[in-house]
């Protein structure tokens, strides 16, 4: 019993291992696979939603994009369902989000967290430029807590073409 046990749970633990929860396309993402120019920064322009990956002055790629169910305006408490505007940075990535694919902005920064303890609440956390959710179909336009999403294709050339650290200017 405790050998067939042992197996099952090995097997189990190299199939979890072999497919990660946001990566069902079996696709290698990696920031080496771009042979492009580097993007030195992102551009967000929430009003017009619609996001630019720049290099230097140059427009690399544009996209169409939603953002938090209530856009205007920058987020100050956690659950006020805003997407931040200023200056961030891409601090983070993961191939297994709850979304396909998504890359982390910095927010809060101390800023933000000064902010919210002013007004005896949190500042929140967790924005992410993603894909689609992966269990539901986001409806509408503005639809995330937070964050930045487009099309899963497009997050694809997204992720592999922006590099953790790279300033992430977002605007009303």
């Amino acid at each position: 019993m405790f050998k067939r046990r042992g197996f099952l749970i090995s097997g189990a633990a190299l199939t979890l291992t072999g497919c990660g929860a946001g990566n069902k396309s079996g696709k290698t993402f990696s920031t080496s696979n771009y042979r492009g120019p580097q993007v030195s920064r992102v551009v967000v322009m929430k009003a017009r939603r619609r996001m630019y990956l720049m290099h230097q002055r140059q427009v690399l790629k544009a996209y169409k994009i939603d953002l938090g169910y209530a856009p205007a305006g920058h987020k100050t408490v956690e659950g006020d369902g805003k997407t931040p505007e200023g200056r961030y940075f891409i601090d983070r990535r993961n191939l297994n989000s709850s979304f396909y694919l998504s890359l982390g902005i910095s927010y809060p920064n101390a800023a933000d967290v000064a902010k919210a303890a002013s007004l005896g609440q949190k500042p929140g956390g967790d924005i992410f430029i993603h894909g689609q959710p992966n269990r539901r179909r986001a409806r509408g336009d503005d639809w995330t807590a937070g964050c930045i999403s487009v099309k899963n294709r497009e997050m694809e050339e997204i992720y592999e073409m922006v590099r953790d650290g790279t300033p992430i200017d977002l605007y009303p």
